[in-house]
């Protein structure tokens, strides 16, 4: 694996414990800000909708450059933000210091991913992939908790002073770590890197990864009240149940990684099928400490840790540039906001299992997107040579790693 590819792990990281850090301060945050918890709770879902809305927009932007070049400029516009963040004297500043931290982080998702793949050969992106996204694992697993720290004993400024220097460290990595790649023989004009989204096969692909995300977060979002107020835990223990949570995630991450280059539909396929199942354990046994701490840790396995699989079928059905990995992680965050946006007001009218039986129903629909091409791999392609078979997941022979890498 390239060292390269570690070197983007710890931008992705770096991303991920930025976007996080606002969940385990808001007390804080509201005191500094003379704001309300709910006030600060928007700031969440604003993070989250400049990520899905704005992110594609500034990818394009950078399609010209180069993809070390891109991501030099998306950590300059991610270290501002931050900075803007630790020095905000208000909301409406603090406000305006999420959305450009969430475009960033957006794009740089989409071409980090792409980058990954373009390091990598053919038959092992998914490994690659998942090995970039062990940041995302490792900023559930540590970034959180660690900004949580910082600011409890330092203050909420000093948190985003620490993802500020840290960004810094990743953006040093990067510069000296990341070989300089020149734009894919392949790389056309916008319209060309839209064309792919003529096929309607993409969008449902991408719909799918909305909805496996969604059924996860529809349990991630809610597990402290859940494990507080229904299973009984005390408050100080929930963050040890967090830090199993995340631990299962980088379990659940590698496996799938190993297995995403040629078996993503059937690992799709299983993992929605384990989801669904945990999803509605938990709801059945969330009054049991210890049928709810195994349900969680399933979810842990099987849910967000399907990223690799969702990755590699996006880049078979599309292709390995920013736009449709950028693209694809709005799709992704889309399932998050769905999960918050759904969950509370079903809290509220229901209690707190809803979110749960709400993530279950989202497994639902994610598996009902995976049966046309099911079906389509269980059927004899017309285009198919007699005597051979289609693999529809085998690696993509038409987007060689390039060859032509200058380090710099």
């Amino acid at each position: 694996m390239p060292r390269a590819v570690y070197v983007l792990a710890l931008g992705i990281f770096a991303m991920v414990t930025s976007e996080f850090v606002v969940a385990g301060l808001m007390p804080q945050m509201a005191d500094g800000l003379d704001a309300t918890i709910p006030e600060i709770g928007y700031l969440i879902t604003a993070f989250a909708v400049a990520m899905a809305f704005g992110g594609p927009f500034l990818t394009v932007a950078l399609l010209k450059l180069p993809q070390k070049r891109a991501l030099m400029v998306l950590f300059a516009i991610f270290l501002g933000g931050n900075v803007l963040a630790a020095l905000a004297p208000d909301y409406w500043t603090m406000l305006v210091a999420r959305v450009v931290t969430g475009v960033a982080s957006q794009a740089f998702f989409g071409v980090g991913i792409s980058l990954a793949s373009r390091l990598t050969r053919p038959e092992i992106r998914g490994r690659a992939v998942a090995v970039a996204l062990n940041g995302l694992m490792l900023g559930t697993l540590l970034g959180l908790p660690l900004a949580t720290v910082v600011g409890e004993h330092l203050g909420w400024r000093a948190a985003f002073w620490a993802i500020t220097v840290l960004t810094a460290l990743a953006a040093v990595a990067t510069f000296v770590g990341v070989p300089r790649i020149e734009r894919a023989d392949d790389a056309g004009s916008v319209r060309e890197e839209l064309g792919a989204f003529r096929s309607p096969r993409l969008w449902l692909t991408l719909t799918t990864s909305t909805f496996v995300i969604g059924a996860t977060f529809s349990a991630f979002s809610y597990l402290n009240p859940i494990l507080t107020e229904i299973t009984g835990f005390a408050t100080g223990t929930v963050p040890l149940l967090l830090v199993a949570y995340g631990a299962a995630t980088l379990i659940g991450n590698t496996v799938v990684g190993r297995l995403a280059d040629r078996h993503a539909l059937p690992v799709l396929v299983t993992g929605l099928l384990l989801n669904l199942g945990f999803l509605v354990g938990f709801a059945l046994l969330a009054d049991l400490p210890v049928g709810a701490v195994a349900m969680m840790l399933g979810i842990g396995l099987v849910g967000v840790t399907m990223n690799p699989a969702m990755v590699t079928r996006v880049q078979r059905v599309g292709n390995t540039r920013p736009l449709v990995n950028s693209v694809h992680s709005s799709f992704i965050t889309g399932g998050i906001i769905i999960a918050t946006s759904v969950g509370g007001p079903a809290i509220d009218a229901y209690g707190l299992r809803a979110p749960l039986w709400i993530g279950a129903g989202l497994a639902v629909l994610g598996l009902v997107t995976l049966v046309p091409e099911w079906r389509r791999r269980a059927a004899p392609s017309a285009s198919t040579p007699a005597g051979t078979s289609a693999a529809p997941d085998a690696p993509d022979a038409h987007s060689p790693v390039r060859d032509a890498v200058e380090v710099g």
